[in-house]
């Protein structure tokens, strides 16, 4: 099994920055993409970020601009700098990994959730 382990949540002021960090740990070996999501009170989750192995990013269009995600495959983390924040920013925020073939062939495609930490944004 896989166990995501979230970092670096905090309260910031309107404008602020904070840098989050999801290190994996366990069988490692079979994850291939990652991902940050987020959850506000009242809301339904949303997918903020997402990275391949190779690199190649996605970023939800109420971040674009401001949010950068990053990874270190040598360290089994990856990283989602926030800057500009804004109070609608606030929320619970979801480090998500992907199994799948791309390291192994008998990997087979799951889904793995670390826990969530807590942004909040103040005006």
């Amino acid at each position: 099994q896989v166990q995501l382990v979230e970092s670096g949540g905090g309260t910031v002021q309107t404008g602020g920055s904070l840098r989050l960090s999801c290190t994996a740990s366990g069988d490692i070996s079979c994850i291939s993409a990652m991902a940050w999501y987020r959850q506000g009170a009242g809301k339904e989750r949303e997918l903020v970020a997402d990275i391949t192995p190779t690199g190649t990013t996605w970023y939800g269009d109420f971040v674009k601009g401001r949010f950068t995600i990053s990874r270190d495959n040598a360290k089994n983390t990856v990283y989602l700098q926030m800057n500009s924040l804004k109070p609608e920013d606030t929320a619970v925020y979801t480090c998500q990994a992907d199994r799948s073939p791309y390291w192994n062939p008998s990997c087979v495609e799951y889904q793995y959730w670390g826990q969530g930490t807590q942004v909040t944004v103040s005006s």
